[in-house]
């Protein structure tokens, strides 16, 4: 968590000299529930542009006219652009919500039924329609190790093994 929170400071300060653009999804391994939690964080700014381009309705992510029709614009948006494989077999995820933290939205998603955790293979074209500098940042967790992956546009494919 300190690691994640030094590297948006990083990132804030490097904003103030150079814009970037940056997601960060956090997959945990839930072993209790028997679950795969997936949380993408991403610019509220970002996230909202993107969503404008696929409806006609004005979007406003802090303020929803709508909350219902935003949850599902996200929902749709990132089960596109966000496919995850798990120990081989696709990963069915369903949208639990999202959250505003100050210039960030996060996303939650959920794949049942998974008691053990030996390989990921993740498709991720999240913002790459948005900025052609988009990076997406990936942390992986489970059981106690943790690993990381950084694809950067066109870049989309990433295998991670425990």
């Amino acid at each position: 968590m300190v690691n994640i929170m030094v590297q948006w400071l990083l990132t804030g300060l490097v904003s103030m000299i150079h814009p970037f653009f940056v997601s960060v999804i956090e997959i945990n391994h839930n072993t209790k529930e028997a679950t795969v939690e997936i949380s993408v964080r991403v610019f509220t700014e970002d996230l909202e542009k993107t969503l404008q381009k696929y409806t006609t309705t004005k979007l406003d992510m802090v303020n929803p006219a709508d909350p219902a029709f935003l949850d599902k614009q996200i929902s749709n948006y990132i089960s596109k652009k966000l496919s995850i494989q798990v120990n081989g077999q696709p990963g069915i995820f369903s949208y639990v919500g999202h959250e505003i933290q100050k210039e960030s939205v996060w996303s939650y998603f959920e794949i049942p039924k998974v008691s053990k955790l030996t390989k990921l293979e993740i498709d991720c074209t999240l913002l790459y329609d948005f900025e052609k500098a988009q990076s997406n940042i990936i942390h992986v967790k489970s059981g106690n190790k943790d690993k990381s992956y950084k694809l950067d546009n066109p870049n989309s494919h990433a295998e991670i093994a425990f």
